[in-house]
């Protein structure tokens, strides 16, 4: 059913906004999405928040009082608020792509120009899609979307969200990577596979990463045969590198993803848990999740996504 026959004006759909994702780009867009809208006749409702647990919030009241599409404006943060609070439900969302970095909105196959992807989004087929679920040490348990990982990336992630949020996606990533190398001490991280897809694993590592897209950091295709509906996570061993190498391998992750090096390594499983011999912080969506050891899994296919692609049958 297309999203125009869903909305009304007692039950209009739902833009959650974070104004300052992606240096201030998705509030900056807002008043063009709020015309177009107008436009097509769709009534809106306008939910400004300020983070993705605020977000959560505001999505399930909306939820809860019967607002049946639901629309995340921001980057992968952002949506991540979103889907938390409607995993599960029957509620239609869509993404309006306007973060720092817009994996998961890529993976869905939404355009990057924010009026493209609202009207793909109005006349777009609802496609089933996974989420990843962490429980980190401290007992909490949230989903992600994209891309999620521990050590120098979520360092980065700490940077990224802080002192360099004002710069743009792949530039604040890229950044926050070197300053977080200025003064990073490589952690041991041991992988263990419950479901024994793969033997454990040890590695001295700079990151080490799990994804449900292809990209994470904006772009960077850290596992370029993943897929957001696919049933499976997909983790990336980044072991230790000099910053020449990293230099040498960063062209190679945002072209292919193919770097032909033995220091980067992949897996694909249903469930992982990742460990390391010093504290050290997991963030999923570059959100700060909480403090590894870190155990993911696959919910499969628990929200429902407005694309222009249906679900693939597998």
């Amino acid at each position: 059913m297309p999203a125009s026959q869903i909305v009304s004006r007692s039950s209009p759909a739902v833009l959650l906004v974070n104004p300052t994702a992606g240096g201030g780009r998705a509030g900056a867009i807002l008043p063009r999405l709020e015309r177009f809208f107008v436009s097509q006749a769709i009534p809106v409702e306008v939910l400004r928040t300020a983070s993705s647990e605020e977000l959560a919030v505001r999505a399930k009241a909306a939820i809860g009082n019967g607002r049946r599409l639901l629309i995340s404006v921001g980057g992968d943060g952002t949506f991540q608020g979103l889907a938390n609070a409607a995993a599960g439900t029957n509620t239609l969302l869509g993404i309006i792509p306007a973060g720092g970095g817009n994996d998961f909105a890529a993976a869905a196959g939404l355009p990057k120009d924010p009026i493209a992807a609202a009207q793909e989004i109005l006349c777009g087929l609802p496609r089933a899609m996974d989420l990843l679920r962490a429980r980190t040490a401290d007992g909490k348990v949230r989903m992600y979307a994209g891309g999620g990982g521990l050590g120098l990336d979520a360092e980065t992630a700490s940077y990224a969200n802080g002192t360099l949020r004002h710069l743009p996606g792949a530039l604040r990533y890229a950044v926050g990577a070197f300053c977080a190398l200025l003064q990073f001490s490589a952690p041991e991280v041991t992988l263990d596979f419950p479901d024994g897809e793969h033997p454990q694993s040890k590695s001295i590592v700079l990151l080490a990463g799990v994804l449900n897209t292809p990209t994470y950091g904006a772009g960077l295709r850290f596992a370029p045969e993943a897929q957001p509906d696919d049933g499976w996570l997909d983790v990336v061993l980044v072991e230790r590198l000099g910053a020449l190498e990293v230099l040498e391998v960063l062209p190679r992750l945002i072209q292919s993803g193919s770097v032909g090096i033995p220091q980067i390594r992949r897996f694909r499983a249903r469930r992982v848990r990742l460990s390391a011999n010093r504290s050290t912080m997991f963030h999923g969506d570059g959100e700060i999740l909480g403090p590894a050891p870190v155990d993911i899994e696959v919910a499969r296919g628990v929200v429902q996504v407005l694309t222009g692609r249906p679900t693939p049958r597998r």
